[in-house]
């Protein structure tokens, strides 16, 4: 068999953060997760955090955002999970040439880290160039494990103490959270 024929049963670890303000966010975070769940099998969702009302960044007047983050496994490259995130805001409304600048959203999917890759590109950038300074990333990251590794950055609790002045509360309807066996072998070094 070709390398190329079983690069497909190879699966990367990635999380992916999640948040909305408009239209029913608790629903539109739900929603999301089941539908990249849904993808199978080029994207598994292991694990979720709980939901998170968190108060928006970037200095446009906004509802607060409702966020989370998933632990998934994925066969997708890079690029294309990231494609499949931006297909996912679109089926649920998201008009990203409609939008302001760091204003409301009725979806919005990151690309935090996919396994340990370091990627500069003029359209992607991993792990999240700022991850590291969100609240609203760091304590639904945390909550899986505050000693997870920031690719090339350091753990997590190393950048939760300079966050803790945003505004972040765990909302009381959360996901259930989940973790299963991987079906497929995982690539832990991209």
């Amino acid at each position: 068999m070709a390398e190329r024929e079983r690069i497909p049963d190879l699966t990367v670890m990635a999380w992916i953060g999640i948040g909305s303000n408009l239209d029913d966010p608790c629903h539109q975070v739900t929603s999301a997760i089941a539908a990249l769940d849904g993808c199978r099998p080029q994207i598994e969702v292991l694990w979720t955090s709980s939901l998170y009302e968190t108060a928006p960044v970037g200095g446009v007047s906004q509802p607060p955002f409702v966020n989370a983050v998933i632990r998934t496994v994925t066969r997708l490259q890079p690029r294309d999970l990231l494609d499949l995130l931006h297909q996912t805001e679109f089926a649920a409304g998201r008009r990203r040439s409609q939008e302001v600048f760091w204003g409301p959203r009725i979806l919005d999917l990151d690309l935090l880290s996919y396994g340990d890759l370091q990627l500069l590109t003029p359209d992607l950038v991993v792990p999240h160039p700022r991850l590291h300074e969100r609240a609203f990333v760091l304590v639904p990251l945390a909550e899986y494990d505050p000693h997870w590794q920031i690719p090339g950055r350091g753990a997590i609790s190393d950048f939760l103490p300079k966050v803790q002045h945003q505004a972040v509360q765990v909302l009381a309807g959360k996901p259930a959270r989940r973790e299963h066996p991987v079906r497929y072998p995982v690539l832990e070094r991209t």
